[in-house]
């Protein structure tokens, strides 16, 4: 099964979480803005040594994003406004429903919505 991973995801593989082990020996769906995100955090906390090591170690398969995405992110987005969600997750939903893959993340706002595999 293909899954793409949200940041958090990202991060929890990562940090060496087991529940998230499974998923890191599978191709890791990203976009161009989850990469962003996960290279600045490593940047941040860590240096580019380690967010250039973890670049190539993940199996990361990168998702074009177009302008229907952003579309349809930006629709999803509004309709769940009171949750808060980050314009990057709500893109990267978007594509996984897109994609018809998994969105994998372990942020609560998306527990026991479609298409989601929760993982804490």
């Amino acid at each position: 099964m293909s899954y793409f991973c949200d940041t958090y995801a990202l991060i929890e593989i990562f940090n060496g979480n087991p529940n998230y082990e499974k998923f890191k020996e599978q191709g890791i769906y990203i976009s161009l803005m989850n990469f962003y995100e996960f290279y600045y955090i490593l940047l941040r906390d860590f240096n580019e040594k380690t967010a250039e090591y973890w670049r190539n170690k993940l199996d990361l398969v990168l998702i074009e994003i177009t302008e229907e995405d952003v579309i349809e992110a930006s629709k999803f987005r509004l309709k769940n406004i009171k949750k808060k969600l980050s314009f990057i997750d709500c893109l990267g939903y978007a594509l996984a429903l897109k994609g018809n893959i998994k969105f994998l993340t372990g942020d609560s706002k998306f527990e026991n919505m479609k298409n989601i595999e929760f993982v804490k």
